[in-house]
């Protein structure tokens, strides 16, 4: 290992806070959770391994599960290289219940969900704690973030890596979840921790990333959805002219901003709104529609991490992207906050989460969900 980057463990990683404390790795078999159990090793650790089962229903075939025999069989290889102990962790019951039901009544109810962002909160930090964590002072994740203790109070913070930094998805933990955190590889780039599977040989080391959503192996979203809530078809409309132009399957299979998928001749098109009560989606044309903009909105029942008031000038994300708005927030009288965007955001959806950094983008003050 290279000087530069063994300090930069070390740095990233406060050897006081690790010093005595039992650290249970969350350990998918995939290469960035496989290099966490590396670095905790070089320090001298031996954590419990963990790989969470999300299985499906008996009678749902092997599809929707595809991935995970791989997936333990990597998880075995690794833990046994380092001499961990590793143990199955069943979490189906949880997921489907707790995940499952939040994104099907979200979808439901016209909103675009995030079920990767709530399986952090309610799976990786929540039904694993209830289940084993508790019995750890520290959770390690295979997450590209960082936390830093600053002015006596831990803060999540960003990756040096912006394409993989992950922290809007660990924007809406809970606090005492954030205190047991950990992220041993959030130092890291993707190059960095790609060349140091390489190096020590690790058995997931070529692996491709995970796609789709988490836990659940290749399925595709759309196919997720339509598993639990069926077709719904309904008319596509111009929204500027009233004029029918083609039929969907389902409002939940779509959402603003979304201009691939539509199945229309003619475009480009871009979904603007949808209608729950006459079930219809609205679209309008053009390649750089001002319709399709915002730069104003409103979110609701925002999640703080550390502390709890957000400041006047931020930078944000709606969406899973390397860039980051500037913005300003302004508190409303019911408690919620206004978002005033320096420039307009294409697809701002209700559903979303809003998630809010400091003006530099680098502490994560937690996350809120977009009301239109």
């Amino acid at each position: 290992m290279c000087i530069s980057l063994f300090l930069r463990i070390f740095a990233r990683m406060n050897t006081d806070e690790l010093s005595g404390k039992r650290i249970a790795v969350l350990l998918s078999g995939g290469v960035d959770s496989s290099v966490v159990v590396y670095e905790l090793a070089r320090l001298g650790l031996h954590p419990d391994c963990f790989y969470i089962r999300i299985a499906p229903e008996e009678n749902e075939g092997a599809d929707w599960d595809c991935s995970a025999e791989e997936d333990l069989e990597m998880a075995t290889a690794v833990a046994r290289k380092y001499g961990c102990r590793l143990e199955v962790v069943d979490c189906h019951r949880e997921y489907w219940d707790r995940v499952t039901r939040y994104t099907m009544e979200k979808v439901r109810a016209g909103y675009t969900p995030n079920p990767d962002v709530m399986c952090n909160r309610l799976i990786k930090f929540g039904a694993f704690n209830e289940k084993r964590g508790h019995d750890y002072d520290l959770i390690a994740t295979g997450h590209y973030a960082q936390t830093e203790w600053i002015d006596g109070m831990k803060w999540l913070t960003t990756s040096p890596d912006p394409v993989k930094d992950q922290t809007d998805f660990l924007a809406q933990i809970y606090d005492w979840q954030l205190k047991k955190a950990i992220f041993p590889i959030g130092h890291m780039t993707k190059e960095e921790l790609r060349e140091t599977a390489e190096r020590e040989h690790l058995a997931s080391a070529r692996r491709k990333d995970s796609q789709g959503i988490c836990f659940l192996g290749k399925i595709n979203y759309n196919d997720y959805i339509r598993r639990y809530l069926g077709e719904k078809p309904g008319d596509i409309v111009e929204l500027e002219t009233g004029n029918k132009l083609g039929e969907h399957r389902g409002l939940w299979f779509h959402t603003i901003g979304q201009r691939k998928g539509l199945g229309l001749g003619g475009g480009p098109w871009f979904v603007i709104r949808k209608d729950m009560d006459s079930n219809t989606l609205y679209v309008t044309r053009g390649y750089e529609p001002e319709k399709a903009y915002k730069s104003e909105f409103g979110i609701r029942d925002f999640h703080f991490l550390t502390l709890p008031e957000l400041p006047t000038d931020i930078t944000f994300k709606i969406r899973h992207t390397p860039e980051y708005h500037r913005g300003h927030t302004t508190k409303t009288a019911d408690g919620c906050y206004t978002i005033r965007s320096e420039e307009p955001i294409q697809g701002v959806a209700p559903g979303q989460f809003c998630v809010v950094y400091d003006s530099n983008h680098h502490r994560c003050y937690g996350s809120g969900e977009i009301a239109l």
